[in-house]
């Protein structure tokens, strides 16, 4: 069924531009709409409707009301069939926590292309800037609905597809905030169809993620030989850590450190609200040593905060001169980078990281969102490093760390030696 469609800014003319047909990832309507934060949007119906209940969620003067519009929303979003095939049918009721305000306003949209209720409510607030506010942090999300449609829709040829995806490169197990084991991790994915994995449990500098010692890390490794063994020849786990991007650019895990990890992913946590741009921040973590992927570059959140704001273009440039793999973080509350960004650094030549970042078994299925959204940016395989053999991601992985490695060798054989008397 069509379904990609772009459209211009507000709500209006979403269920007949929903409806129009056009190809996945392979050309851009004229008069399509630029977003300021990439290239044009897609219209998502499903999440369209779910917006305008935040919207009245944003408005109400009580927790209770506000969970009430929240919960419903969350249903919405998370169908995995068109809440206008629901309303034709009348059977939007049946969905869980839909009560009969959520009811009303869905339909007005579905069939008229806005909510007259939620305008009215915007209108009476005195305050429709907090509604524009709250509507800029829902951007380019996708819904579930939308995000198995990119999926099953035909791509242009070579555009990544769920077949051509090996493994994930950016979760989390007991050894920093996962609730799961690694090998329990690892048969989860194994039975997704996954081939391999990187484990990247959050990194010393940031307890609150009750991030992990090198001396953790080194039994950890451990863990990680003894498992490889027992599955050598169906599935390989790699050693990864998720090290903390600082305010300067700089990383918690010192370079020496790096070089004993097979790849490392550097990720922003920190000063995420901020409004200035933060562009010598990102590019300084691209050119550290060891990066091989630049993990969630915003830190966006649904709903909650934009994110990092930079040139990304400059960042981009950066990464792809240093063969680092932008993430396209999964997690559906992040969802980051989405396909617009996605598509300009397609365009300076990067390579791509698409992953799930779970935390428990369940959460390993967001890396298909990461793949939708590679998917609507017309993302070839092969510049996918999920999609890569093992031969060619150690190889990836040494080449990230270059001389770095070498350095660190040649310290700890220093060390090692006697000092002269």
């Amino acid at each position: 069924m069509p379904w990609k469609s772009h459209v211009s800014s507000g709500l209006h003319g979403w269920a007949s531009d929903f409806r129009e047909s056009v190809t996945l990832a392979t050309h851009r309507k004229k008069d399509a709409a630029p977003s300021s934060r990439g290239g044009a949007s897609i219209a998502d119906f499903n999440l369209a409707a779910a917006a305008l209940l935040y919207d009245m969620a944003a408005l109400q003067p009580t927790d209770r009301s506000r969970f009430g519009y929240k919960r419903a929303a969350r249903a919405i979003a998370g169908l995995s069939v068109r809440v206008a095939d629901l309303v034709a049918a009348g059977t939007l009721r049946e969905v869980p926590f839909v009560g009969p305000s959520s009811e009303r306003i869905i339909t007005e949209f579905v069939r008229g292309g806005s909510s007259p209720t939620v305008e009215a409510a915007v209108a009476r607030s005195g305050n429709p800037s907090l509604i524009e506010e709250k509507r800029a942090l829902r951007d380019g999300y996708l819904s579930h609905a939308v995000m198995a449609e990119a999926l099953a829709t035909p791509a242009a040829p070579g555009v990544v597809t769920p077949a051509d995806y090996r493994g994930d490169f950016q979760m989390h197990s007991t050894w920093s905030d996962g609730t799961e084991t690694i090998e329990i991790m690892a048969k989860a994915a194994m039975e997704l169809g996954h081939s391999c994995l990187g484990i990247t449990d959050h990194s010393y500098g940031l307890p609150i993620a009750r991030g992990i010692s090198m001396e953790k890390a080194a039994r950890q490794w451990t863990e990680i030989d003894a498992l490889n063994a027992e599955l050598k020849g169906s599935f390989r786990v790699f050693k990864g850590i998720e090290a903390n991007i600082l305010v300067d650019g700089s990383l918690d895990v010192q370079p020496d450190e790096r070089a004993r990890f097979e790849f490392v992913v550097a990720s922003p946590h920190s000063q995420l609200r901020r409004k200035e741009p933060q562009t010598a921040r990102m590019v300084t973590a691209v050119k550290a040593q060891g990066v091989a992927i630049l993990g969630h570059p915003r830190g966006r959140m649904f709903n909650s905060r934009p994110g990092i704001s930079a040139d990304w273009a400059a960042v981009f440039a950066q990464a792809a001169k240093h063969g680092v793999a932008i993430e396209l973080d999964g997690n559906w509350h992040r969802q980051d980078i989405d396909y617009r960004l996605a598509e300009r650094a397609l365009a300076a030549g990067c390579i791509f990281a698409l992953d799930s970042d779970a935390h428990s078994t369940g959460e390993l299925r967001f890396s298909d969102y990461a793949i939708a959204h590679a998917r609507l940016a017309g993302v070839p395989a092969e510049r996918v490093i999920n999609c890569w053999s093992d031969e060619r991601l150690d190889e990836w992985m040494r080449e990230r760390h270059g001389s770095t490695a070498k350095r660190a060798r040649a310290r700890r054989a220093a060390r090692a030696r006697p000092t002269p008397r």
